[in-house]
């Protein structure tokens, strides 16, 4: 591996130099080496924070794959299993959640920050680059390679500091172009690493949102609106505290969690992710003793609203400016998330017991095994999966939520090794996501089952059988049913024997013979058949 400069940057005696040794042409973690970037398209609800002119769609150069024992290696090893058995799954957050996507970004953020200052007049140490020179600061992000990210970790080596190795990497860059060199030292001018970095991270999260998460929920949130229009009118028995209750249909049932998960995303597309770009302590101090007559907040503000984040022109807390950005929004994009999970865990849960109850079939995939001893088993493993991961997610989301917007007077660094574990928390939401839309794909509604319930449980009609009589006058009517029914066998005889003997309009007598429990079951059809109404998609 080459690094792309002169020899006279290698042998420039004011910048530090990191000369480039050659490498194996394999990664590390050989499963990486596929493109780690694989889009989808963005979704219809945009992010509040999305910018008029947008990052371009990008895609990451890797190094040559490994052999396939190589690549199996490596999943034996990795420490986490989403780096290892689930990586399959997960690989399309990595090129914004990783390490590599830090880097990225972080790179980006130093290019675009010297082309601001290159476009401020007053700064006139930074004249305006020629278009040829702009195209070749531009071409370093969007040709930014898994071989560049090795660069930056070998040059980190040797300053451990990571965000400094990024400005030293960028000027060897650029040290063999004859325009830019004469401005090299205007790389992280007037910045503090966290002006770098709380712009990287919320450019990550974004990127990660826009182009995985976001898709992932309004697949999963669809798949669950078509069981809702599928089985809008599969009468269903409810069960309430465990017991028989007040019928539905399943598609109803369906359409409550595609209702509840959809209000969720559209609150999570509404976060605004925010960014500071002011110094050290926040105060523009470093900026205002070098150009004093400028308005840094306001160029700031351009600067962070250009990458398509909220400006934060107050990083403050009880009164003291903050060096870092605080990680307000952080939380509350989490605990978005978070509840979005809970709510995904309550649908697992009860197609899980569907699933128990016979209610639905599972779809068989030949050679598949559920047990190892009971070869009749097809388990519910996708939920069960899903419901795991989603645990896991939410355990390491809630303490993301609680921990990053605590930090000493104007900054410790316990963010710093926190937030490189963002990437875990959306990579278990995202593979329960999927394991969950698996799931589904493998349901097959049982209404011989769902019939026989029903069948059974005609005790369900003393509800809208002491209603009417409440209407017409008939005293004491929940007692009366309550006598009939509690704690007793009830059938299709009992019951019309009841509504015959009872002192009623003749009219609203035919219309409670006519009920049965697959009939009583009021609005809940057009309910689901109207879900597409209610989602925030």
């Amino acid at each position: 591996m080459e690094l792309n400069v002169s020899s006279k940057a290698l042998t420039n005696t004011k910048l530090p130099c990191f000369a480039a040794t050659p490498t194996t042409n394999t990664l590390l973690n050989p499963s990486k080496s596929l493109t780690l970037a694989s889009h989808h398209p963005l979704p219809r609800v945009p992010l509040s924070l999305s910018s008029t002119d947008p990052l371009k769609p990008r895609k990451v150069t890797a190094m040559a794959a490994g052999s396939s024992r190589d690549l199996e290696m490596s999943n034996l090893t990795a420490l986490s299993p989403l780096d290892g058995r689930y990586w399959g799954k997960v690989k399309d957050l990595a090129s914004s959640m990783s390490e590599f996507g830090l880097i990225y970004f972080r790179v980006l953020v130093e290019i675009k920050w010297l082309l601001k200052l290159s476009r401020i007049a007053d700064v006139t140490e930074v004249p305006s680059f020629s278009k040829e020179a702009e195209a070749y600061l531009l071409a370093i992000i969007d040709g930014f390679s898994v071989d560049d990210a090795l660069e930056v970790k070998k040059i980190e080596k040797v300053t451990n500091h990571d965000v400094k190795a990024v400005e030293y990497f960028l000027k060897q860059k650029c040290e063999s172009h004859q325009e830019i060199a004469k401005v090299l030292e205007f790389f992280h001018f007037a910045c503090t690493s966290e002006d770098i970095n709380n712009l990287s991270h919320g450019l990550m999260l974004r990127e990660a949102l826009t182009s995985v998460i976001l898709p992932s929920m309004d697949e999963l949130i669809k798949s669950i609106s078509l069981l809702a229009k599928e089985f809008a009118y599969v009468p269903m028995l409810s069960r309430t505290h465990g017991q028989p209750a007040s019928p539905t249909t399943l598609g109803k049932e369906m359409a409550i969690f595609a209702v509840r998960l959809s209000e969720e995303r559209r609150c999570l597309a509404e976060t605004k992710i925010k960014g500071k770009f002011a110094g050290a302590v926040g105060n523009y101090n470093a900026h205002v003793s070098a150009y004093p007559n400028i308005d840094w907040p306001h160029v700031a503000d351009e600067f962070v609203t250009s990458l398509g984040l909220t400006f934060n022109p107050y990083v403050t807390y009880s009164g003291i400016y903050y060096m870092i950005e605080p990680h307000d929004y952080m939380a509350r994009l989490f605990n978005t998330i978070s509840q979005f999970n809970n709510i995904l865990i309550d649908f697992d849960r009860d197609i899980w017991s569907y699933i128990s109850l016979g209610y639905f079939k599972q779809i068989t995939k030949a050679g598949e095994i559920g047990s190892s001893t009971m070869p009749h088993k097809v388990n519910p493993i996708d939920f069960e999966n899903s419901e795991g991961n989603l645990g896991k997610a939410n355990a390491e989301l809630t303490f993301l939520s609680m921990k990053l917007p605590v930090s000493r007077m104007q900054r410790d660094l316990t963010d710093s090794t926190v937030l490189r574990n963002m990437g875990g928390a959306l990579g278990h939401s995202l593979l329960a996501y999927k394991s969950a839309i698996q799931g589904i794909k493998k349901l097959q509604v049982n209404e011989a089952r769902l019939k026989e319930d029903l069948d059974q449980t005609w005790e369900v009609l003393a509800e809208p059988i002491q209603t009417v009589m409440r209407r017409y006058g008939v005293p004491e009517p929940y007692e009366k049913l309550k006598e009939l029914t509690r704690g007793r066998a009830v059938n299709e005889e009992s019951i019309r024997e009841f509504i015959k003997g009872l002192d009623l309009p003749e009219d609203a007598k035919s219309q409670l013979l006519k009920l049965t429990p697959h009939t009583y079951v009021g609005a809940a059809a057009a309910l689901a058949l109207a879900v597409d109404e209610a989602l925030h998609l």
